[in-house]
């Protein structure tokens, strides 16, 4: 199931079951987090935010949660400039009878640079029926192991490419917060950990108990896993002799309106032979290629200006506000104004 809630009926002994005269007991009690170094300090802080903290006071009993590397005697080095350690409590003979493991961050180290160790344990927890889940590039140690085999997956979208190619059986979706499959769920960049982390509470142990973690975190309840990430397209580098120059030339010019023989007749080509090197050149057509950069010129207006939507549309070359809406949303997964309040620099000065 990609990137949609899983009804916990769907899932054999999940959700919440009560029995008479005592609270709901769940079989997501015990969480692991297994560790690999460099620690990117985020996403672990993450789990111990969610899993980690004795919420008593929020009406239902903390997670058994175990930091978990395959060597707890040494201090693990940390990812950051300045360098700082981190102590496992426990080595990965404490995985097994988890409900929940998840791979953490770290970063990606090729198919065969984890230790055997470490894929041994993810292994044999996914087998005994856990749920497995990866923070951003965590997801590379959940392919090494094998799990992402045959199955949807995301992570961080600078390193999609690599994980579809590091794991071609596997079908990257890099536009996505997080991907639902069941027992094994991998999520995108930093933020959408919690994301995932949070679907996942509410899958097994209902809506309330993931309102409440969410609600002291001051983060969303939920944001659905079709969330477009909130990719940075690069502006083109035009070095190319095949289309000279054009395409910095339709960056220039996006309140121009194009189209395929006007860019045709600019470069001294047919539309076929047009058609066929613009294609080969960005691997699409010049239609679907000026609408992305007019939403990117369009988040970035909406970012550093106070312009109206209105202005933008016709700026960027929207025919209308209606049209701006609709590609802005299908390319970034927010409407404009929902973008500009979370981004917006005006707005945060």
């Amino acid at each position: 199931m990609t990137a949609q809630q899983q009804n916990p009926a769907q899932r054999s002994g999940s959700g919440p079951v009560q029995r008479a005269g005592l609270k709901p007991v769940t079989p997501l009690k015990r969480v692991s987090i297994i560790l690999i170094e460099p620690v990117s300090v985020f996403e672990f802080a993450v789990a111990v935010e969610i899993f980690g903290l004795d919420r008593h006071e929020e009406g239902y009993e903390p997670f058994d949660f175990r930091i978990c590397t395959e060597h707890p005697e040494r201090p693990m080095v940390a990812k950051a400039v300045t360098p700082f350690s981190i102590n496992a409590t426990h080595g990965l003979d404490a995985v097994r009878g988890s409900q929940l493991v998840i791979a953490s961050a770290t970063p990606p180290r090729g198919e065969n640079g984890y230790p055997p160790a470490v894929l041994d344990a993810i292994r044999q927890a996914h087998d005994d029926g856990a749920i497995v889940m990866s923070f951003c590039s965590g997801a590379f140690l959940l392919g090494a192991a094998g799990l992402l085999d045959d199955r949807p997956s995301t992570t961080h979208w600078m390193y999609s490419d690599d994980l579809q190619r590091e794991v071609p059986t596997t079908r990257v979706d890099p536009d996505v917060l997080y991907v639902d499959d069941g027992s094994v769920v991998t999520s995108a960049g930093t933020s959408a950990g919690i994301d995932a982390a949070l679907h996942v509470i509410r899958r097994e142990l209902g809506q309330e108990i993931a309102t409440r973690i969410a609600r002291r975190m001051v983060v969303p309840p939920h944001r659905d896993g079709g969330q477009q990430q909130f990719v940075d397209l690069p502006l083109p580098i035009d070095d190319s002799e095949a289309l000279g120059g054009l395409l910095a030339w339709m960056v220039d010019n996006l309140a121009t309106q194009h189209s395929a023989g006007s860019l045709a007749r600019r470069v001294n080509m047919s539309e076929r032979t047009f058609a066929r090197k613009f294609a080969a050149e960005t691997g699409t057509t010049p239609h679907k290629w000026i609408n992305q950069h007019r939403v990117l010129e369009a988040r970035r207006l909406l970012e550093e200006t106070d312009q109206t939507i209105e202005q933008i549309a016709d700026r960027v070359g929207f025919n209308s506000s209606v049209v701006l809406r609709d590609h802005f949303r299908r390319h970034v997964g927010l409407p404009p104004l929902d973008y500009r309040r979370r981004f917006g620099q005006l707005q945060q000065t």
